[in-house]
């Protein structure tokens, strides 16, 4: 991962000497024929206004005419050269490209990794609910009708409305979120959720920056409160404090910090996490997090094509679906728990379950039979020696 960000930060330093070189070329363009524009206008102006023989105007005009010509002709042609110039950096950040970042990535994916109808369908609905997630719904019914996938109504409503309530959260209207998590407060409860008793906080927030014009609004809004008192006591305690200041405004207290636009950031996140998890949806599209996923598994797999490409087992690619080998995605990517066992190096299954060992030492059944001797079973991490029947599975 660190390396694919030098190699991006590396294009994107290519880019931004492009980029400035852009700006300057066009800075000097635009000066440059300003300034042959104001030339013309004056000369034009001068021969309307000259006062000479019709014999001598007309070798004045022949050597005038002839100046501008060449003038235009000279600044045309600087600024053409300038202009190749720039070509030449742009070709410098196609070079950058290649240089840090892999032409041919499908040589990575199996050939038949898409071939069945089933998988194709799969990827489908994942880019259609990416797309409902994403409030495109019009896109979303598009690729419906060309991949010829049907779609139920019932999964597309849930994100019309949450993006109906998170489009008026980005404009900072409260009402469609607090209507919708009155209705569902019970669900909400059941979830710990604190969803609720921030958007009352944040509303009563925003009445308080309109200053004193707004003070029995404040104290009416006030009575919301009263559900959230006990387990919210500290934070209600502190909007109550900051009454004290309404008359001179909240902004010159010490509780200009409830003022942080920041939280209407954080109530988006906060409403997108606890609407999802009522909808038994992750907070992320799964679409993203597989995108995401793979920009960091690439670079390995990459390295791992270019070994076996070198080595007498080229067939280990093509053959196989996946690579016995372990592809570390950080613990963002961590959404099950997981054990591989430590003997075999392979990851624990039904068939194939965890087992504790009366020392405490955990292995795969697998790795148990195997090293069962004489129906004794010593443990590959300490010398103690015990029945293979004491062993237990565990669940993770």
């Amino acid at each position: 991962m660190i390396l694919a960000m030098e190699q991006c930060a590396c294009v994107e330093r290519e880019l931004d000497k492009l980029l400035q070189k852009f700006v300057l070329y066009g800075q000097h363009t635009e000066r440059s024929l300003d300034e042959l524009l104001k030339y013309v206008t004056g000369l034009r102006d001068e021969l309307s206004h000259t006062a000479l023989q019709e014999a001598e105007l007309s070798g004045t005009l022949s050597l005038v005419m002839s100046q501008c010509c060449k003038k235009v002709k000279d600044t045309v042609q600087k600024l053409a050269s300038d202009h190749k110039d720039i070509h030449g950096s742009v070709s410098k950040v196609g070079k950058a490209i290649d240089r840090n970042f892999e032409a041919e990535i499908s040589e990575v994916v199996a050939d038949s990794a898409w071939e069945s109808q089933e998988r194709q369908q799969f990827l489908s609905a994942g880019i259609v609910e990416h797309l409902y997630r994403q409030g495109l719904l019009n896109v979303a019914e598009e690729m419906c009708q060309e991949s010829g996938l049907s779609v139920d109504l019932s999964l597309k409503q849930p994100f019309v409305e949450l993006n109906r309530i998170l489009e008026a959260l980005r404009n900072q209207d409260l009402r469609p979120a607090l209507e919708w998590a009155v209705v569902n407060r019970q669900r909400l409860l059941t979830l710990n959720s604190t969803l609720e008793f921030k958007l009352h906080r944040l509303y009563f927030i925003s009445l308080l920056s309109d200053g004193i014009r707004k003070q029995k609004e404040v104290l009416s809004y006030a009575r919301h409160f009263q559900t959230f008192a006990t387990q919210h006591q500290r934070d209600i305690q502190t909007l109550m404090g900051s009454l004290v200041y309404l008359r001179h405004g909240v902004e010159n207290s010490p509780y200009r910090h409830l003022l942080d636009t920041s939280q209407w950031a954080e109530i988006c996140d906060v409403f997108t996490r606890d609407a999802c998890a009522l909808l038994g949806l992750s907070v992320e599209s799964p679409l993203s997090v597989s995108f995401s996923s793979g920009c960091i598994a690439l670079p390995v797999l990459l390295n791992i094509k270019a070994v076996i490409e070198q080595r007498p087992c080229a067939g280990v690619w093509s053959h196989k679906e996946e690579l016995p080998i372990e592809i570390e995605l950080s613990k963002k990517c961590w959404y099950h728990s997981v054990f591989a066992c430590p003997i075999l190096r392979q990851q624990t299954s039904d068939s194939n379950p965890p087992m504790k060992l009366i020392c405490g030492h955990v292995i795969s059944k697998d790795a148990l039979n195997k090293l069962i001797s004489a129906g004794k079973l010593k443990c590959p991490y300490c010398p103690m020696e015990q029945n293979p029947a004491d062993a237990k599975q565990i669940f993770f």
